[in-house]
């Protein structure tokens, strides 16, 4: 294992931060939702996790200017990356952006800012909730 985070692979770094942004998720779910049903809180957080989400969070991120600059190139290297796995329900361009979401993930908690990790994943769930919320 590189003691560097920026010199890890994409698809650590994605591995990690899919664990990262699932646990927040899950967290989030459990403070805001209003039942105590595993299987209803499951299909709630689905909606934050998916390719589809986790993409359009990143986008979005990008384009209102919330990454900064070295942030910004490192999700277009992380998309650009290139792959063998397939996208089993999910769009592939898609699970190319969610995959560098999460590898973004991933960096911030190697290199320890975990105060920039938690703006993130707190601002992807704004994005998603927005989007849920304007579609209701």
């Amino acid at each position: 294992m590189q003691n560097d985070p920026g010199q890890k692979n994409i698809l650590e770094l994605a591995y990690l931060g899919d664990a990262l942004y699932e646990l927040y998720v899950r967290e989030h779910v459990l403070r805001t939702a209003s039942t105590p049903r595993a299987d209803l809180l499951h299909k709630e957080g689905v909606r934050f996790v998916c390719a589809a989400g986790q993409a359009e969070a990143l986008r979005t991120m990008a384009d209102e200017g919330f990454l900064t600059e070295d942030e910004a190139d490192f999700a277009r290297r992380a998309h650009n990356h290139k792959t063998a796995t397939k996208p089993k329900n999910a769009d592939p361009v898609d699970y190319k952006w969610a995959t560098a979401f999460e590898a973004l993930l991933g960096l911030k908690h190697l290199s320890g800012e975990k105060e920039r990790l938690a703006e993130l994943m707190r601002r992807a769930i704004e994005i998603t909730e927005e989007r849920h919320n304007s579609n209701a």
